[in-house]
């Protein structure tokens, strides 16, 4: 998982309260397999069709090391149709904004109609 250069400038706004910062809470899946890197905006390949549409995750805090140092967000899609998924990333928007993080899996996760996918994603402030 890489932290974008965009959501790096969106974070120090947010810290600040300046600019016009907006929070990150949703997630977005793609079928991309590029390589991360910090300058992305956006995923490689978003999927928009078949259940797989970004979406407002639930948002919460957790603890890893320190109280409350890791942001979680995690959403359920279900398919209502065949979706690949390669890439995941962070937004601030429902559309377009600024991406946070974006994440390659490990090994494509494909889903058939009436499957759900749970993605959790943890960005742990060190």
């Amino acid at each position: 998982m890489g932290i974008t250069a965009a959501g790096k400038a969106e974070v120090a706004g947010l810290m600040g309260n300046t600019g016009s910062p907006s929070a990150f809470t949703y997630l977005a899946n793609g079928s991309g397999t590029t390589a991360f890197a910090k300058t992305q905006t956006a995923l490689v390949t978003e999927n928009t069709a078949n259940g797989s549409a970004r979406a407002s995750a639930t948002v919460s805090r957790t603890t890893t090391t320190d109280t409350n140092d890791t942001l979680s967000l995690v959403k359920q899609w279900t398919a209502t149709g065949a979706i690949t998924i390669n890439e995941v990333g962070v937004f601030n928007a429902a559309s377009a904004g600024d991406m946070l993080a974006r994440k390659v899996l490990d090994s494509t996760v494909t889903l058939a109609d009436t499957d759900t996918w749970t993605w959790t994603h943890l960005i742990v402030v060190a």
